[in-house]
């Protein structure tokens, strides 16, 4: 197989935001209620064969070409500057001539699960490429892998097995690593009445979520009681969801674990945040919260469809972005046959 194309969705967190990381869920396990939306990142790579038996002469041609915000043209993995694409091919071993092209519907640093979801349709189209059949739980596995382990950064696994199962799901992490993803049994009626209710607004504002998670990662000890009730918010939102749903419960739930997230950094929201926030909930919002580490991204509000015009007016500085329910995640798109 010489070219492939992969996608992998966003996610927005309900609540549990915190419980994924290490710092916490190897203390008590930890639990999120996440859905994956119809925005995605793309991959393309495209396996470069020599034209001549002989190989390609030309010394000073690229083996790797890389395309994102920058363009790489190197001829080791050790040359690559993109961390996780060198550690994807590292892992992978595939050390072969190869251009790697990626996009998305939205900028990273938003708060929607950018860096995983990239890693994980990297590595779909590594595995592809290679010939592999990949399932969810080894994408998601992997993917945690190289941000965590490998590269050491500060980040959580929720964003890595929400992109790579896809829907609406409770995703328990366990303390022995083990990581269980377990489908909402919500109707399409609930879901069209949930995603209805649902407003993201930019903030304006891009963030880097290692200094937000590494400060909150160094304050689990003292913040422990509001790690647990953040994870009980979780626990209700998945029986609200599945036992008779209501638009008002859901809106109080994501405003108590929303209250609740603000004492777990210093960094999570700032004096125009908190603004933004108030002037919603006084125009009629039931709850809501940023989305991802905090600091900037995205702010996610819940909305009878009544009001929505009402905390749109209030809100009226701020860029909205539209969006639906994505049930799949990461798929193949060449081929179109496999996933």
């Amino acid at each position: 197989m010489d070219f492939v194309v992969t996608r992998a969705p966003f996610r927005i967190s309900f609540a549990g935001g915190g419980t994924d990381l290490s710092s916490f869920y190897e203390r008590e396990y930890g639990a999120v209620v996440s859905t994956t939306i119809d925005k995605y990142v793309y991959v393309m790579i495209n396996r470069c064969r020599p034209i001549f038996e002989g190989g390609i002469d030309d010394p000073v041609r690229y083996k790797i070409r890389l395309s994102y915000s920058s363009t790489e043209n190197v001829q080791t993995l050790d040359q690559l500057e993109h961390p996780i694409v060198r550690e994807a091919l590292r892992m992978l071993d595939m050390d072969i001539p190869m251009d790697i092209a990626t996009m998305a519907d939205i900028p990273s640093g938003n708060g929607l699960g950018s860096s995983g979801a990239f890693t994980v349709a990297l590595l779909h189209a590594l595995h592809l490429l290679k010939g592999d059949e990949v399932t969810p739980e080894r994408l998601a596995a992997e993917a945690a892998s190289i941000e965590i382990d490998v590269l050491g950064r500060p980040v959580g696994k929720q964003d890595h097995y929400a992109s790579a199962y896809g829907g609406l799901n409770s995703i328990k992490f366990m303390g022995d690593g083990e990581v269980k993803v377990r489908p909402l049994n919500a109707s399409n009626v609930l879901r069209e009445k949930l995603f209805s209710s649902l407003l993201l607004l930019y903030t304006g504002t891009s963030r880097n979520s290692s200094d937000v998670l590494t400060e909150q990662r160094a304050n689990t000890e003292s913040v422990l009681d509001d790690l647990l009730t953040i994870r009980e918010h979780a626990r209700e939102l998945e029986r609200l969801l599945e036992n008779g749903f209501n638009l008002k419960d859901f809106g109080s739930i994501l405003h108590g674990n929303w209250m609740r997230k603000r004492s777990l950094a210093s960094r999570i929201t700032n004096d125009q945040i908190d603004a933004w926030y108030g002037w919603a909930m006084k125009a009629g919002a039931l709850g809501g919260k940023l989305c991802g580490a905090g600091g900037g991204g995205f702010l996610l509000l819940v909305v009878d469809p009544a009001k929505r015009s009402a905390v749109r007016k209030a809100l009226g500085e701020m860029s909205e972005l539209e969006f639906s329910y994505e049930a799949q995640g990461s798929q193949a798109l060449l081929p179109a046959d496999q996933n």
